[in-house]
């Protein structure tokens, strides 16, 4: 898997875009890029910073930043590995945290946002 940084740690424990925008956003799940670290949210969530993390750097791989998930995409292949490198810790986002996230910023109707 070429292009992936394994010693490179996750820019943070959120989506970094989510994170920074005025108002600041929110997610449904994570994704780290395997060669920068950037943290970014799925193509579930309302902002789909990940894939805009890919289309503005062409950094190939992702890898799951959620509790118990291993597996890595390749957005040029359009393929996913079950495993891959072993990446610096931490490996995924921080578990008291949960899904949608922060708590305090998803609406009572978060279902109605995500992208399917």
């Amino acid at each position: 898997m070429e292009g992936i940084d394994p010693e490179v740690p996750p820019s943070g424990p959120g989506c970094a875009d989510c994170m920074a925008a005025d108002p600041p956003g929110w997610w449904f799940h994570l994704r780290r890029c395997g060669q920068c670290g950037h943290v970014g949210c799925c193509d579930s969530s309302p902002s789909q910073h990940a894939s805009a993390h890919h289309a503005a750097t062409g950094h190939r791989f992702v890898r799951s930043f959620e509790p118990g998930e291993e597996w890595f995409w390749d957005y040029d292949e359009q393929v996913l590995y079950e495993r891959g490198p072993s990446l610096v810790a931490p490996v995924h986002r921080p578990p008291e945290q949960g899904a949608p996230a922060p708590a305090d910023r998803v609406p009572a109707d978060w279902k109605r946002h995500l992208h399917r």
